[in-house]
């Protein structure tokens, strides 16, 4: 009899805390509705506020390019809440500066400080995926701004960011003149050809690997997108490709090595790691001071991929042999 009550007992403890959840989860998607409602609502244009009809009197070429580029959903999308007030969407209310025609009376992005600028940008790129490292990236924190780069309302649907390959790499060699020179080195990505973009490896608006690297299938390096053969998983690794990235070894932008090696010579790249090896026997020394079993005074110990040829990592052999 006791069981049957304690069984009885917890039956309505568990009715009375599946109600309680219930309850809790219609109000909680309730008060998620009204959220997304009042994210949706449109903004309630006061006496401030202009229209664009009124910016196109005056700047009706920066205005028809407007309609031109992807912006143009801010204007013309009955979803935008800035539906017919595209431009004071980035430049704030309008109605004071279209009576004294003064810039002192509206909002220019491009003359604020970078922090400022981006927090108008955000307002509405925040959540997506491609702008999603922003605030963490360099670019960020050496306050370049979004404006920097892209131009809102110039030459039509193709000025908000370049698309060719040498207008792109021109852009990023405007700030970043030493990795420009980097690519005259004799070994290196064909980006001097326009064969390739710096945004193919970087991506600009920030990422979680370093150096604002892009990433390929989900979080490994961008570099595997094109060198596929080096990706694995590989059954025996090798510890600075799964933890360091081919920049560990590889000069990503040029090299005075056909292999676009951090140093002139292979084995001065094995050895940076590699350099006084604990022996396999008590006695002996499996490192590279002599005396020793790789003993660099030979010649066929100078180069360390003659036998460990797979260095990115191997199926069968421990010591990347094969």
């Amino acid at each position: 009899m006791p069981s049957t009550n304690l069984n009885l007992r917890r039956f309505c403890l568990l009715a009375v805390a599946a109600q309680f959840l219930f309850a809790a989860g219609i109000q909680g998607a309730d008060t998620k509705s009204a959220g997304n409602k009042a994210a949706k609502a449109p903004v309630k244009f006061g006496d401030e506020y202009a229209g664009s009809d009124a910016c196109q009197a005056c700047h009706e070429d920066i205005y028809n390019n407007f309609l031109k580029s992807p912006h143009k959903a801010t204007e013309t999308d009955a979803r935008s809440k800035w539906k017919q007030h595209g431009c004071e969407s980035c430049h704030g209310p309008g109605a004071k500066h279209a009576g004294s025609v003064s810039a002192e009376d509206i909002r220019n992005p491009a003359k604020l400080v970078a922090e400022q600028t981006d927090r108008i940008c955000l307002g509405c790129h925040l959540n997506q995926t491609t702008h999603a490292g922003r605030i963490q990236s360099s670019h960020m924190k050496d306050s370049v701004s979004c404006v920097a780069c892209h131009k809102v309302h110039a030459d039509g649907p193709v000025g908000l960011v370049p698309r060719n390959p040498e207008q792109v790499n021109k852009l990023c060699a405007g700030c970043h003149l030493n990795v420009m020179a980097e690519f005259q080195k004799p070994f290196r990505h064909k980006l001097p050809e326009d064969a390739m973009t710096c945004v193919d490896c970087h991506n600009p608006h920030g990422s979680s690997r370093p150096a604002m690297g892009q990433t390929f299938a989900a979080n490994e390096p961008g570099c595997i997108k094109c060198h596929g053969d080096k990706r694995g998983p590989f059954t025996f690794e090798h510890a600075p490709v799964r933890y360091e990235g081919c920049p560990a070894c590889h000069e990503p932008h040029g090299s005075v090595n056909p292999r676009m090696l951090v140093r002139h010579e292979v084995r001065l790249v094995c050895l940076e790691c590699h350099s006084n090896l604990p022996g396999v026997t008590k006695n002996a020394s499996a490192g590279v001071v002599p005396p020793a079993f790789h003993d660099l005074r030979l010649p066929q110990y100078q180069n360390c991929t003659v036998c460990h040829q797979k260095v990115h990592g191997s199926y069968i052999d421990r010591n990347l042999l094969k």
